[in-house]
């Protein structure tokens, strides 16, 4: 009869064990979008500290894991990571807003180049909801509606199989999420533009129309 406590040898692996195993990456993006959605929604104000011992508690998770998620905010510009003091929310100027929309304005413009001509009527029928979803909120819940915007533009870029410009795209929009959540609606921010006042105009988008 084997010895199920000889060296070498113990109970097999259960799905739990193997969870856990694979839990710090599961981990780093829960944390990573509960963040990230805390500081669009401005329950986590412009300016404020992120400590990693205070968010490993609130999760449960361990510093580490914290680290790796202040770290990928970062890298979106939700997070600002200063040197000896540590992980704040970012806090952009408008300037900063303006500059960040005029990247997203052109990134919007390659997605729906890429796109024109070349959706099935399903897709087109998604991204109409999403419009629709955007339409009923608009006015009434502005934080939802600036989510709803987000994904719109992320669903966008995902359909051109782009992966490269997926990552871009999802970095603008967190981005522009924040600006959008503190200084306003587009209004706003087009209207502090003075390339508005120029003569310059934007390039021509081909419009998106199904393909059956």
């Amino acid at each position: 009869m084997n010895d199920p406590t000889a060296k070498g040898k113990g109970p097999p692996e259960t799905k739990l064990d193997t969870a856990n195993k694979a839990m710090p990456s599961s981990r780093t993006e829960a944390v990573q979008e509960a963040l990230r959605q805390a500081i669009i929604e401005q329950k986590l104000q412009p300016g404020a500290r992120l400590p990693e011992d205070a968010i490993g508690e609130t999760f449960g998770t361990s510093r580490t894991i914290a680290r790796e998620a202040l770290g990928r905010l970062a890298v979106e510009g939700l997070v600002e990571l200063k040197p000896n003091k540590g992980a704040y929310v970012a806090n952009p100027s408008l300037e900063e807003g303006r500059d960040i929309f005029m990247v997203r304005r052109g990134l919007e413009c390659t997605v729906t180049g890429l796109l024109a001509g070349k959706l099935k009527s399903a897709e087109i029928a998604t991204l109409t909801k999403f419009v629709d979803k955007e339409h009923e909120v608009s006015g009434v819940d502005e934080r939802e509606s600036i989510r709803l915007a987000g994904e719109f533009h992320l669903l966008l870029a995902r359909m051109t199989g782009n992966q490269l410009l997926i990552r871009y795209v999802t970095e603008v929009v967190s981005r522009c999420s924040l600006i959008l959540a503190m200084y306003g609606r587009h209004r706003r921010i087009v209207a502090s533009m003075s390339i508005v006042r120029s003569s310059k105009r934007s390039p021509t988008v081909m419009p998106i129309v199904p393909t059956n």
